[in-house]
């Protein structure tokens, strides 16, 4: 068996203000440690914390990719409409309407593409610079 034995039974005690503590959390959420505890122990044995450092421009990246899949999600849906639209029309009338909606539906589709085109364009510009 185990010759060593790793249970930590001692306890340490620190009080801290309300400033101080707010400033121990704020760092202890940008490493990879799961517990306060085990942060608090690597930092006080001087052993190695691994800390996430957020890249902004990334960040910013992201937000405009989620909004240009929420943009083609919207624009699938109702293209999706549209088809069920065509499948269940009997009447010739019907079929006037709907392909009066379904040019109506094109151009803001089309608008939407070219919105989504332009925003790949600008979030390249930034990235590449």
């Amino acid at each position: 068996m185990r010759d060593e034995n790793n249970n930590r039974n001692k306890w340490l005690h620190l009080r801290l203000n309300s400033e101080e503590y707010q400033q121990v959390q704020k760092h202890f959420k940008r490493t990879t440690c799961r517990k306060i505890s085990e942060y608090a122990r690597k930092i006080l044995l001087s052993k190695p914390v691994t800390v996430n450092h957020r890249n902004a421009s990334l960040d910013e990246l992201m937000g405009e990719l989620i909004h240009l899949r929420n943009e083609l999600t919207a624009a699938g849906n109702n293209f999706n409409q549209a088809v069920k639209k065509l499948n269940s029309l009997s009447r010739i009338s019907q079929f006037h309407d709907w392909i009066t909606e379904y040019e109506s539906d094109k151009r803001k589709l089309l608008g939407q593409i070219e919105e989504i085109k332009n925003h790949i364009a600008q979030t390249s510009k930034k990235w590449l610079q």
